[in-house]
């Protein structure tokens, strides 16, 4: 019987828009229909982070009916961000 290999094991990759700093008090007040700003600008690359790494950075595109990302960068290894 023939086991996978590391490269084989699946890893859960996010795509992070940006990010936000809020008080326990405004996050307590977030509901159905809140909007919250986010630090980073339209348009500005966004990360592709596995593990807690980033580990490129990417455009967000549209593919069919959902969203996919275009790397445009990959991190240095070793290097955090």
């Amino acid at each position: 019987m023939r086991t996978g290999t590391v490269e084989d094991a699946m890893v859960r990759v996010q795509v992070v828009l940006g990010g936000r700093s809020l008080s326990v008090r405004d996050l307590s007040t977030v509901a159905k229909g809140s909007i919250i700003e986010l630090d980073s600008i339209a348009g500005e690359p966004v990360d592709l982070v596995a593990a807690g790494e980033v580990v490129a950075k990417g455009e967000v595109v549209i593919i069919d009916e959902n969203f996919g990302i275009r790397v445009t960068e990959l991190a240095e290894r070793g290097a955090s961000s």
